[in-house]
């Protein structure tokens, strides 16, 4: 048999396998994008086996329970009885006929891009690469990482001499692979997850073929680019286009405050045009895995093209320096209380990157809290979704959630997260000082409201 025959064999065997809900599906990294991921596998039939490397999440899952608020435990029953299995034994990726890999990508203490995850997974993918699967690629990166850091690793790290499907055979011994950027919007209820249009971009023709019938048939939509580096680049266009107008409504948010303004009438007023508008809003700085770091993936790899991304480093710049702006404001406000910052007692209402979500994930409020502290604060903090604040990468706060009682000990409440659980008229009611990034006290007459 011609290796040019053993190729096309690997293709329509994996092809016929996923249009019969036969293939087997293996998720690497069962957080926020994974288990999601995996969720919708498991509900249109297809055997699927998530994989990670915190046991505690294997042991959750195993048992039928959930660690994400917004998915419960019964659709991890449900998902269990339909043959969803967690594991941290990669040797079991010899099984599957295709791999998702949906680790993070965060960037390191200097704002460069940490690969180390997806490295990393990828090491221990490629010793038990098999011949005709079909590995993709979803973790936010820069242009060229399919190509440059992830195929190198598989190619040289299995024992079997595959290579990639870049069309042609590879001697018989090729393997496809492809990226697609993960799209999840945690806490939007407005939008099902089969509707939002999946963007694929394969190595070669055969791998783009293959990742899109792998996700068509979850998705309502499959949207194939001429390459994973195109795809990369749409979903770093995605962010950016956010960071940068987030930016600009901070920006003119400050000058508002300035000016004596309300920016939050202004977009609202702005928003009655039907044509040529979208509205952002400002707050307290960006969060989440995406927005906050996107940008700084690019502008490092433009550099490597002599390139310098002057417009999307300043916005960047400018949301960065939001918790700044809040920590002034609350000095302020309690200046005007006669008050000092130092030795102040001070409540952070919410410490969620964005409302009724259970993800910290680069949050605005943890730097916030960081910089209240330094200046000789008493930070207290409450947030229905977050019994207790441990260690992060770049934080370590051990904090445990305060009771939302007795508001009167606090010289300041600050409004950071605008939770839709919180009665923010008996907030301010029972407060001595409110500071409100969110404008969550829009419509509340009272003069403890300080605008920020």
């Amino acid at each position: 048999m011609s290796t040019q025959t053993i190729s096309a064999t690997h293709f329509s065997e994996l092809k016929t396998k996923i249009e019969q809900r036969q293939a087997r599906v293996a998720v690497i990294g069962l957080g926020y994008v994974g288990l999601p991921l995996a969720l919708l596998y498991s509900e249109q039939q297809f055997p699927v086996t998530g994989f990670d490397i915190d046991q505690r999440k294997i042991s959750t899952l195993n048992a039928g329970g959930s660690y994400i608020f917004r998915i419960t435990a019964p659709e991890i029953q449900r998902a269990r009885t339909q043959g969803l299995s967690a594991t941290s034994d990669y040797s079991r990726l010899q099984q599957m006929d295709a791999i998702i890999i949906c680790v993070p990508t965060p960037l390191n203490e200097y704002h460069e891009p940490d690969l180390s995850y997806i490295t990393g997974t990828a090491q221990s993918i490629a010793p038990h690469l098999q011949p005709g699967q079909l590995v993709i690629l979803e973790s936010t990166t820069y242009p060229g990482t399919t190509e440059e850091v992830l195929i190198p690793i598989l190619e040289k790290g299995n024992q079997q001499g595959l290579k990639a499907s870049r069309g042609n055979a590879a001697n018989g011994k090729s393997f496809f692979v492809a990226f697609s950027p993960e799209r999840e919007d945690p806490g939007n209820q407005s939008v099902a997850r089969r509707d939002i249009p999946k963007v694929v971009g394969g190595l070669d023709r055969s791998a783009s073929e293959l990742a899109c019938a792998l996700y068509g048939a979850i998705f309502n939509r499959t949207v194939p680019v001429s390459s994973p580096a195109a795809a990369e680049m749409t979903k770093l266009l995605e962010n950016i286009y956010r960071c940068v107008n987030i930016a600009l409504v901070n920006e003119l948010k400050l000058l508002s405050l300035r000016m004596g303004l309300d920016i939050w009438e202004v977009i609202e007023a702005a928003s009655t045009k039907p044509f040529g508008f979208h509205p952002f809003y400002p707050g307290p700085g960006l969060g989440g895995h995406c927005i906050p770091v996107d940008p700084f993936y690019l502008s490092w790899k433009a550099k490597e093209w002599d390139f310098h991304t002057r417009f999307i480093e300043l916005a960047g710049e400018i949301n960065t320096n939001m918790p700044y702006h809040v920590l002034e404001s609350v000095a302020k406000a309690l200046n005007q209380h006669k008050k000092a910052l130092n030795g102040s007692k001070i409540l952070v209402l919410g410490v969620a990157y964005k409302k009724d979500i259970d993800d910290l994930r680069e949050s605005p409020a943890l730097t916030i809290i960081e910089l209240l502290q330094k200046d000789g604060a008493q930070v207290s903090y409450n947030d229905p979704y977050f019994p207790e604040v441990g260690r992060g990468r770049k934080y370590d706060l051990q904090m445990k959630c305060a009771p939302l009682e007795n508001l009167g000990q606090y010289d300041c409440v600050l409004i950071v997260t605008d939770h839709s659980d919180y009665d923010y008229e008996k907030i301010v009611r029972e407060s001595n000082l409110v500071v409100d990034t969110r404008k969550a006290t829009r419509g509340i007459q009272s003069p403890k409201i300080i605008h920020c």
